[in-house]
């Protein structure tokens, strides 16, 4: 059995290692515990009592000893359905804040920010962001993110046309064979001597954004007015001059 999908549902490593020790022996005393996991006496107890405020563990008396056992494994879901109603609890309260706190960092922020991302979490809340969005503009698409990771751009995608945000895309050349044009979204191609490395830049609000798809993932982002108003002024004349259907 892995007990370690346990800390997905936000159990420590010691939780789960005497939680194991707990299935897996019956009612037992502290002692046979510490013998299964080699943890400190006191960090020992402190765990327990840990499973037990969560419901995961109970206690018996004999003989002025006690010995632990688990409760049943149903409590499992139930302990997780405790935690999506005290996140969902949190989310509400974290809503209503939010306004105020936009409030203050567009107050403290500097007119001009600059920030690196790595990875692919770093481009999925690039992208989570975009959907605040009206319009996106991008120069040199190649569909890096709905191809390699369709888990993530296939519900994103369901929120972008919920949300009618718009995508007005400069193409790779190389894929005028195989493109496909999404809902909500306009699409021209640039000539051949645009492809190369891949590198897409993309717009949206007052940020522009130099993704590099490589073995490694990056995300250059600018924010700033007037360097935004510049690049869709660019994206604009390539559109108009440049790209073709």
């Amino acid at each position: 059995m892995n007990l370690e999908i346990l800390k997905k549902i936000g159990l420590s490593e010691g939780e789960v290692k005497v939680y194991g020790a707990v299935l897996n022996l019956g009612l037992v005393s502290i002692n046979n515990i510490q013998e299964q996991v080699s943890i400190d006496r006191r960090n020992i107890y402190d765990i327990l009592n840990k499973l037990i405020e969560k419901g995961l563990v109970a206690y018996t008396e004999e003989n002025k000893k006690r010995k632990f056992q688990i409760t049943s494994p149903n409590k499992l879901t139930g302990y997780v359905d405790e935690k999506k109603k005290e996140l969902d609890n949190s989310r509400d309260l974290i809503e209503k804040e939010i306004p105020e706190m936009i409030k203050r960092f567009n107050e403290k922020k500097d007119l001009i920010r600059a920030e690196v991302y790595r990875g692919i979490e770093g481009i999925k809340a690039i992208w989570e962001d975009s959907l605040n969005y009206d319009t996106t503009y991008w120069i040199g698409s190649g569909r890096y993110v709905p191809k390699k990771y369709p888990n993530f751009f296939i519900p994103w995608n369901k929120k972008r046309i919920q949300k009618k945000v718009k995508w007005m895309n400069l193409m790779r050349y190389e894929l005028r064979n195989e493109f496909k044009l999404m809902p909500l979204e306009s699409a021209k191609f640039l000539p051949k001597e645009f492809s190369g490395t891949p590198t897409v830049t993309c717009m949206f609000g007052n940020k522009v954004i130099q993704f590099i798809f490589g073995e490694e993932l990056f995300a250059f982002v600018i924010e700033s007015k007037e360097l935004a108003d510049n690049y869709k002024k660019y994206h604009k004349f390539l559109w108009d001059n440049v790209a073709k259907d």
